[in-house]
């Protein structure tokens, strides 16, 4: 049996199968892009509720497997040469389940390249400006006089969701046929731009043909429907 005794995250919230892969998470659009993997990819997982609602991100114990503070993460008692591993940061996470499961990544060079890329592109861009204008629209930011930032982030959103209007145009999915988890990394973030954000709007959402659909086939998926609610809000 794996022994997890030298993570103190294990301590705080203890493994009830430390053989199988453990996911610290809330369900948001970055926290869902590994469950919906890990329900894609049929890997046995233990999921932990981490409840940023009451700052457990900035716990000792949580800051010991991420210096950063933010969800998600995971440890993997059979990591490379069967040695535990801790990862965070969702992009790196997909890479490696990905890379471990033999899915969702094609084998291909080139494809492999793109796909990362992709995964980048939502990472370094569409999540922190869907981001930003759901703060600004939605939560706190909605009640600033200064309307600027929201404008401002409202017109990159707008953008970044016709690149992807773009790149869809004649392809199911964002590589084409195959889906990846250049898929995995951006649904949650246009669901909830869309949805619980409330901002399609101001993207123009209704506009667009490609992504829509895109989103429609995704949703479909029953690992995604239930990659969505994984873990449980508490």
């Amino acid at each position: 049996m794996p022994d997890l005794s030298s993570f103190p995250i294990a301590a705080r919230w203890p493994a009830q199968h430390p053989d199988k892969l453990q996911l610290y998470s809330f369900p948001t659009p970055n926290g869902v892009k590994v469950s919906i993997m890990l329900e894609e990819s049929g890997l046995p997982y233990e999921a932990h509720t981490i409840n940023i609602g009451a700052n457990e991100t900035w716990t000792p114990e949580f800051l010991s497997l991420n210096p950063n503070g933010k969800i998600p993460a995971i440890l993997d008692p059979d990591g490379p040469g069967g040695k535990p591993i801790g990862l965070f940061e969702s992009g790196a996470i997909l890479i490696y389940l990905a890379e471990k499961t033999g899915r969702f990544l094609p084998q291909d060079p080139a494809a492999r390249y793109q796909t990362i890329e992709w995964v980048m592109w939502q990472m370094a861009g569409l999540g922190p400006m869907f981001g930003q204008l759901g703060f600004f629209h939605k939560f706190a930011g909605a009640a600033y006089e200064d309307k600027r930032p929201r404008e401002r982030y409202a017109t990159e959103s707008a953008r970044l969701i016709r690149v992807l209007e773009d790149r869809l145009a004649g392809r199911e999915w964002i590589m084409g046929a195959d889906y990846t988890i250049a898929d995995i990394a951006c649904l949650g973030w246009v669901r909830n731009l869309v949805g619980f954000y409330g901002a399609g709007e101001l993207v123009a959402y209704d506009e667009l043909k490609n992504v829509p659909a895109w989103l429609e086939r995704g949703l479909a998926r029953p690992a995604v429907e239930r990659g969505l609610n994984i873990p449980p809000r508490p």
